[in-house]
């Protein structure tokens, strides 16, 4: 039986090398009997392969396209090189909220071999993630450890520090990981208090499961919940733009994660955003690179024309 499996994942791995094969090319390749390539074909596709046969002395097999996902085979190169992919993707948005890639991410260390997987940790030290402004720096490990403790559904202690710095261990319920673009955010529910809330996952210093069912009674929308309290976060100062577009392109030009968005007609929304200063405001503002209009407050105004005028002056 293990001679025959490791048979058929080198024959997955032949297949997948080159468009096509004859039998008698796979046979020499396997040091195998023509009526052994016959009989592991169809094996394949027992498991859900699609291998395509041309008839005839000069037909051959090749892969095609099947109905349901087969087993991938991937040899340590190949691994390490879709777990580094899988990586950067989670971290970088680039697939959308990220939740795909690392889920992924995580189906796939927890398949590797030792061996394999030692490599990757050794990698994932060593790699480091090009950030965008204002994008907190967060450890993939430490970031796979939560996803494993949402997918596990067991009650999790948890290190955290707030936006102060203080630090507490508390019990929480994972629910869901929640990528804004910028940042990752815990949604689980607070044992203690008994209230749904979001922790962002760059501040979490440690985590470990227990034994217990996490209570995951009536979850919320975790994304809503997540935009909700980040737009609802109090800042030193606020300001109200116009924006000359409808709500949807207003809503992909500025996300709800950043501003509390209200339509002004069929063609203009208007929009409240809050900032640690006037200057912060105005260099975002500005970094939007569209057309708007500063409804409140004057300093906020103020402040993107001498943040503009600086510009024109250092590029005359």
């Amino acid at each position: 039986m293990i001679r025959t499996s490791s048979r058929l994942l080198r024959l997955v791995s032949l297949l997948s090398a080159r468009p096509e094969w004859t039998c008698r090319e796979l046979a020499e390749r396997m040091a195998v009997t023509d009526r052994t390539v016959r009989r592991d074909i169809t094996r394949l596709r027992d498991l859900g392969y699609g291998v395509e046969s041309a008839p005839g002395p000069w037909g051959g097999y090749r892969l095609s396209h099947s109905t349901r996902m087969p087993p991938l085979v991937l040899d340590d190169e190949e691994a390490l090189a879709v777990a580094v992919a899988l990586r950067e993707a989670a971290l970088s948005g680039v697939l959308g909220t990220g939740e795909a890639a690392l889920a992924a991410l995580l189906k796939l260390r927890q398949s590797l071999p030792p061996h394999i997987s030692s490599h990757l940790s050794a990698l994932d030290g060593a790699l480091e993630h090009t950030r965008r402004p204002g994008e907190p720096q967060i450890n993939t490990l430490l970031l796979l450890e939560l996803a494993q403790a949402c997918h596990g559904e067991l009650r999790t202690t948890l290190s955290y520090r707030d936006h102060a710095g203080r630090a507490s261990v508390r019990a929480i319920d994972p629910y869901r990981l929640v990528h804004t673009g910028t940042r990752w955010y815990l949604v689980a529910r607070d044992v203690a208090k008994q209230q749904w809330r979001t922790f962002r996952a760059d501040r979490v210093v440690s985590v470990r499961s227990t034994t217990e069912p996490a209570d995951l009674t009536d979850p919320p929308d975790a994304a809503a919940l997540v935009s909700h309290g980040i737009a609802n976060v109090v800042y030193p100062v606020y300001t109200k733009i116009r924006l000359p577009l409808p709500l949807d392109r207003a809503l992909e030009t500025i996300p709800p994660t950043i501003g509390a968005h209200s339509p002004d007609g069929p063609e203009a929304t208007v929009v409240r955003i809050g900032g640690n200063s006037t200057d912060c405001l105005a260099a975002y503002l500005l970094s939007l690179a569209t057309p708007l209009t500063v409804l409140s407050p004057d300093e906020v105004r103020q402040a993107i024309l001498r943040h503009a005028q600086a510009l024109l002056t250092a590029n005359r």
